[in-house]
């Protein structure tokens, strides 16, 4: 029989400060070595807040607070034969910066601020979505 996929909800921490946004990237699958907001999957009995301040915590060290929830994304994740392995409904989290310094935590090689220039200079590699979404909080003019 085969493995049925449901599909996954988890959360994306958009932090803004100082018109730059918080990048990770990512060490395990389904994008190790992209650059992405840091989240994860939300755990049972927690809320949407809840599950981003955790993970952004957990991922970066950064102390933040909550302010408002985005429009979800999807994405799925695919085997070498094309057959779905995942399917994650990504929920961004915008968060305001309360204190600390960004570090490589739980499940990242890097975390770092990004402006706009370096967002869309084409000089890194980012997950599905994150550019636009980055830009959006940053500057929300262009949204």
């Amino acid at each position: 029989m085969p493995h049925t996929i449901h599909p996954v909800a988890a959360v994306l921490g958009v932090i803004v400060h100082e018109s730059r946004v918080l990048l990770v990237r990512r060490s395990n699958p389904p994008d190790a070595g992209f650059w992405g907001f840091p989240g994860g999957k939300i755990e049972a009995g927690e809320t949407i807040e809840q599950a981003a301040l955790r993970e952004v915590n957990e991922e970066t060290g950064l102390r933040v607070i909550y302010q408002s929830t985005d429009v979800p994304l999807e994405a799925f994740d695919y085997n070498a034969a094309g057959e779905l392995r995942y399917h994650y409904l990504l929920i961004p989290v915008v968060c305001a910066w309360q204190g600390g310094e960004p570090i490589a935590a739980s499940d990242v090689f890097e975390a770092r601020w990004f402006d706009a220039a370096a967002l869309l200079s084409g000089d890194f590699s980012f997950s599905k979505d994150v550019v636009e979404l980055a830009i959006k909080q940053i500057n929300p003019a262009h949204a």
